[in-house]
């Protein structure tokens, strides 16, 4: 067999090499992007507060809390300088319901909680405006 034929079955081979290589980062890729957290309704939020392991985290602030806030609800203000710093204390292995006032800062919580590695983490969609109608 001469160089010429040779090569291009190598050619053909390290395109299926780089061809299965991307394959298996967008497999990666996409399973990173389930681990997201996940937005839900009030409704959806509601049952799964009877489910085991649950943290309800209420980040508003303290005048919004004033207001009203979900039951057993843990208080931890996503405006304080000592937020991220706070949330590094809590357990990894629980699935956290978070919510806010309108479901901005809460999405942005999930969010950092998911970049710490939580991955049980949930933001209630519309926030405590939506919980209170």
């Amino acid at each position: 067999m001469s160089i010429k034929n040779i090569f291009p079955i190598l050619l053909f081979l390290a395109f299926a090499k780089w061809s299965c290589t991307s394959a298996e980062q967008s497999s990666t890729t996409t399973q990173m992007a389930t681990t997201a957290y996940q937005d839900l309704d009030v409704p959806t939020f509601k049952a799964k507060m009877g489910d085991e392991n649950i943290v309800i985290l209420d980040v508003r602030t303290p005048e919004e809390i004033a207001n009203g806030k979900i039951e057993g609800a843990i208080e931890m203000d996503f405006r304080n300088n000592e937020f991220q710093k706070n949330f590094h204390s809590l357990d990894k292995d629980k699935t956290y319901l978070v919510y806010c006032r309108s479901g901005s800062r809460s999405a942005k919580a999930c969010k950092m909680m998911q970049q710490e590695g939580f991955t049980k983490v949930n933001n209630l969609l519309g926030g405590w405006n939506a919980w209170s109608k």
